[in-house]
């Protein structure tokens, strides 16, 4: 074959596979907005953390930064440490670090997941609304995708038979946000065992986003994790929402060996390993993840009624109050689109929502509310006085 034949060959055979994937609403949005606001209720984490801060809530102090000095800046251990994984395999009531990898945030780990599990012609159903990423990967890949949508007359849980209409003998994957974004809406653990159930005379994946995970808004904020439920169950997860470190980039899938394997083929790829530093600071965060959440759930419960209060005075919005998370799925009761309402909010107030329309909720906003309390409180008070002009 001459020259010119093999790289037309080449160059056909790349157009040819050359993923597309749909642009990311949200995160579009986030791009556009995020730094021309004063109020952002936007924000999905718990108010981030400083590294003072995190070095008092765990008990050090400035001269144990001289462990991070003394760092050889190394790729360091590919899966992780041990020590981290030994720490993150704690967040769960059956694993070790043996079933836990560590990746670049949630968002690294979510896409290892569909690009391990998923192929083309796979049935993939997922709950809607949730974080784009568990719909626009696996059609990406060329899956047979289908939604299982959350509504806001069941509290925004899963219709469990509905979910049994949907799937299928040797549908790959189920893939479910919990808690949920955008709703914080919460599955407790007996519907997660009657979803397992239902996905295991199909012999389906379940794949749990968890990365709001520590949030509820009672008890010790711990969500039951699908990995202790289901055998086929995977969870990932990481330290941007409940653990305020989002900065860190770190995130982990939490499955069975095998699976953990098979991830590690693709994660070669594109990751390599996670940073010495950042792997370093999370393992001190979740060595005394105790103090972190006690910090989280007072800023999340007492920002969350102070949400409720505020809500019961507006008569343009309505919602169902979230159990878990860090945002709520908010209703327009106006004639207006979820887009226009808010950049016209944003441009005449500063503050800064998330229209319904870049996640498929035309009618809504999302409102993140774990952010600073006084943040909050300005806030919505900027937006009570724009609500009364329209």
């Amino acid at each position: 074959m001459s020259t010119a034949l093999i790289i037309f060959a080449l160059k056909s055979q790349h157009r040819v596979s050359r993923m597309k994937i749909d642009t990311f609403g949200v995160e579009m949005w986030m791009n556009e907005w995020e730094t021309k606001c004063e109020f952002n209720l936007a924000e999905t984490c718990v108010e981030s953390l400083t590294i003072d801060q995190l070095f008092q809530i765990s008990g050090k102090n400035k001269k144990d930064l001289s462990e991070i000095l003394s760092l050889k800046m190394t790729y360091g251990e590919i899966k992780g440490s041990d020590r981290l994984r030994t720490a993150i395999a704690a967040l769960y009531d059956n694993q070790t670090y043996e079933n836990v990898l560590v990746t670049h945030g949630t968002i690294g780990a979510n896409m290892l997941v569909h690009k391990t599990l998923v192929d083309s012609d796979d049935r993939v159903v997922s709950v809607v609304p949730t974080y784009q990423q568990h719909f626009s990967i696996p059609k990406s890949i060329g899956a047979d995708v289908h939604f299982l949508r959350l509504r806001e007359e069941n509290n925004w849980l899963p219709d469990l038979d509905e979910l049994k209409k949907l799937i299928m003998p040797g549908t790959k994957l189920i893939a479910l946000t919990n808690p949920n974004n955008p709703t914080g809406s919460l599955i407790d653990k007996e519907m997660l065992g009657e979803i397992s159930e239902i996905a295991a005379e199909a012999g389906s994946w379940i794949l749990c986003d968890e990365v709001y995970r520590g949030t509820d808004q009672h008890g010790t904020g711990m969500t039951a994790s699908i990995t202790d439920i289901y055998e086929k169950g995977i969870s990932t997860a990481g330290m941007s929402k409940a653990y305020s470190l989002a900065g860190l980039r770190l995130g982990w899938v939490t499955a069975p060996l095998k699976v953990i394997e098979d991830v590690m083929i693709h994660r070669d790829y594109d990751t390599i390993s996670v940073g010495m530093v950042d792997d370093y600071l999370a393992t001190v965060a979740l060595e005394s993840v105790d103090r972190l959440l006690e910090r989280s759930h007072e800023i999340t419960r007492g920002n969350l009624s102070y949400l409720s209060s505020w809500l019961d005075g507006e008569t343009k919005l309505s919602w169902v109050k979230p159990s878990s998370g860090t945002t709520a799925l908010v209703k327009l009761e106006l004639p207006i689109k979820s887009y226009d309402f808010c950049v016209k909010l944003l441009q005449k107030t500063g503050v800064m929502f998330t229209p319904g329309a870049a996640m498929g909720m035309e009618g809504f906003i999302r409102v993140g509310y774990a952010n600073n309390p006084d943040v909050l409180r300005a806030g919505l008070g900027r937006v009570s006085e724009y609500l009364e002009t329209i």
